[in-house]
């Protein structure tokens, strides 16, 4: 199929009636798009609580343990210049 052949299907095809859409396609997509944001919108809450969750379980796993302290030695150090 050449240029012109291409250029002469896709006028044809611009050219012909476009198909009748059902009357109850627009309610339809309207109750599943409400439907997508609402599952949308409960995942995202869903996320910030187990965000939070993690959160308050590092700040008390922190505060308990201190991970920033170096924990005391178990061993004594070696005795020199006796």
């Amino acid at each position: 199929m050449n240029l012109r052949e291409r250029e002469a299907a896709v006028r044809h095809i611009l050219d012909r009636r476009p198909p009748p859409v059902p009357p109850e396609l627009c309610a339809d997509a309207v109750r599943r798009g409400g439907r997508i944001l609402r599952r949308r919108t409960t995942a995202r809450h869903v996320m910030w609580l187990v965000l939070l969750a993690a959160v308050v379980a590092f700040t008390v796993w922190a505060s308990m343990t201190h991970p920033w302290v170096e924990p005391p030695s178990t061993t004594t150090p070696p005795v020199t210049g006796w």
